[in-house]
Order: C-alpha cells, then sequence, then structure tokens
C-alpha cells in the first residue's frame, strides 16, 4: 500500500492556501508527519481522508486515483482518528463501538472480537461500561483510535494520536501502530517529535502548506549533525543572550547555578561551544529554519 500525491495544493475562498504545490508518497509500514501548528498537516489528512476536496493536483492509493468514481472504494480502505473528537457521549464505550462498527458493516462477532482486543491493548477494558461524557479527553482519544482500527483498514490516518496522554499511555499507543503498521500504512501526524522518533524509519517535514523534507529520520539526523551545538551558560542574563541570538533547543539547570544549552545554528555559535550528538528534535528544529533558505 501506497499513497503518491502530486502538486497538490488547497486553496480556501477566504484566501487562504492551505498546501501549495505539495508532493510526497506515503510507503507502507507507519510513516510520521512532523510540522508546527498551521503547517497544512491536518488539511492534507482530510484530503487523504475525502472529507475535502483538493483545488488543484492528484492523490493515488495504490494506483487508484481520488476521483468521484473511486471515493466510495477508497472510504472503506480507510481509518481516521482526528485530532477534534466528537462520540457518542450518551452512549457507553463499548456501544459506541459497536455501533459504529456495525455503520462499517463489520460483522457482529468479529466486531465484538476486536473491541476486546483493542480495548485490551489500549488500556480501556476497565472503561467499557462509561459513558462517552465520562472520559477523560486521553480516554476519548484513545476510544476514538479503537474506532478507526475497527475495520481494520489498509491505511490508518492518525491526527495527536498520543494528545492528552500520559508517558506510560504515549508508549502503549506508540507501541500500538507500530505493530498495526505490518502489512498496513499508518500515517502519524504530531508535532510532538519524541513520538516519531520512537517508531517511524521514515517522516516527511511540513511548513506552510510545503514538504520541507522527505526520506529517512536517519538522513534527517546526519543533515543536522555539524549544526548542533552544546554550551553552559554561567546564569540566567547569559543564557537570555544566547536565547536572542541563536535557536535554542534544549535547556536545563545544573546543580551548580549554571544551564546547559543546545543551539541548532548554520555555523558555529560564538563562545565555549563543541558540537553535540544530535536527536530527531534537534534535526527537526534545523529542518524547519534552514532547509528551506538552503532552497
Amino acid at each position: 500500500m501506497s499513497i503518491i500525491i502530486k502538486n497538490l495544493t488547497k486553496k480556501y475562498k477566504n484566501g487562504v492556501t492551505a498546501l501549495n504545490q505539495l508532493n510526497l508518497e506515503i510507503p507502507g509500514g507507519i510513516f510520521g508527519l512532523l510540522g508546527e501548528n498551521g503547517a497544512g498537516k491536518t488539511t492534507l489528512m482530510q484530503i487523504l481522508t475525502t472529507i475535502q476536496r483538493p483545488s488543484e493536483g492528484s492523490v493515488s492509493m495504490d494506483g487508484v486515483l481520488y476521483s468521484e468514481t473511486s471515493y466510495e472504494k477508497i472510504q472503506k480502505k480507510i481509518g481516521y482518528l482526528p485530532q477534534e473528537i466528537d462520540l457518542y457521549p450518551n452512549l457507553t464505550v463499548e456501544e459506541c463501538l459497536e455501533y459504529m462498527g456495525a455503520l462499517a458493516g463489520i460483522p457482529k462477532a468479529v466486531c465484538k472480537k476486536r473491541i476486546d482486543e483493542y480495548l485490551e491493548k489500549t488500556g480501556l477494558c476497565g472503561h467499557r461500561k462509561k459513558k462517552m461524557r465520562q472520559l477523560s479527553g486521553g480516554m476519548k482519544r484513545r476510544a476514538a483510535l479503537v474506532q478507526a482500527m475497527l475495520s481494520e483498514p489498509d491505511f490508518l490516518i492518525a491526527d495527536e494520536p498520543a494528545a492528552g496522554l500520559d508517558p506510560q499511555e504515549r508508549i502503549r499507543i506508540r507501541n500500538l501502530l507500530a505493530d498495526f503498521s505490518k502489512n498496513r500504512t499508518v500515517l502519524f501526524s504530531t508535532h510532538v517529535v519524541e513520538d516519531l522518533a520512537a517508531v517511524c524509519s521514515r517522516l516527511a517535514v511540513m511548513k506552510k502548506g510545503r514538504i520541507l523534507y522527505s526520506g529517512s529520520t536517519r538522513q534527517l539526523l546526519e543533515a543536522a549533525e555539524g549544526h548542533v551545538w552544546s554550551c553552559i551558560a554561567a546564569d540566567e542574563r547569559t543564557a537570555g543572550e544566547m536565547e536572542e541570538r541563536y535557536l535554542v533547543s534544549f535547556r536545563q539547570y545544573m546543580g551548580d547555578g549554571g544551564i546547559k544549552m543546545k543551539i541548532v545554528s548554520g555555523e558555529k555559535p560564538v563562545g565555549d561551544c563543541v558540537a553535540c550528538e544530535v536527536t530527531l528534535e534537534d534535526a527537526y528544529v534545523f529542518a524547519v529554519n534552514f532547509f528551506e533558505k538552503c532552497g
């Protein structure tokens, strides 16, 4: 399963261009989509799910072009976890999932088995009899993810799947998506770099409706090597001066009152700085701030 996007553009009536001549190939397995708020990630995902129509360009799924005549066929292959969740508040978790499964045409016995399996994997077994409105935000997100996976779609699109979850649950959901991606395609969209670093070997970085980078995580890390520096600021004033002058991707207070900092820069910063190991977060900061300038 692969999705090929060519020259995709989305313009709204208010003059805003959310996507601008975007080109991207999403391969099988789990593929990360990184970008700040407003980068166009949600618009792209809504076009991929057929909720929105593009202004220009094309999308194809395994050779099938998105069009009015193919939307019904394509929709059956897609599962979608949106950023905004509005499931049936007066139904229990179990009732809600059973209803959504019925709407998707999943046989009752198969649906029940899958609900049991995914509630276990998302840590929601003990909450299956609660009304949806009684769930915390993180629990609603997990229930919505179960709903998106129920039909076991060929293409799962997950918009911020770990939002609102504690660290342990984030790990659980990341591992679940990684397992689910075997023999399928999972698009994992987030602005939390740590989530992708754990499970994605390939990703794309978006900014202002364009793709700045698409490829392997390793190559993105390599591109940032030699552009990430470590230094220690003696006090807050010195740290503040560094932050005004450079992009700081990390700061940590030390026991002696100093402040350890990581700086992302095209050139070596002034002062006593040394090149250091690059994390995916550093590489992402480098990409969104320097790739565009480098052309």
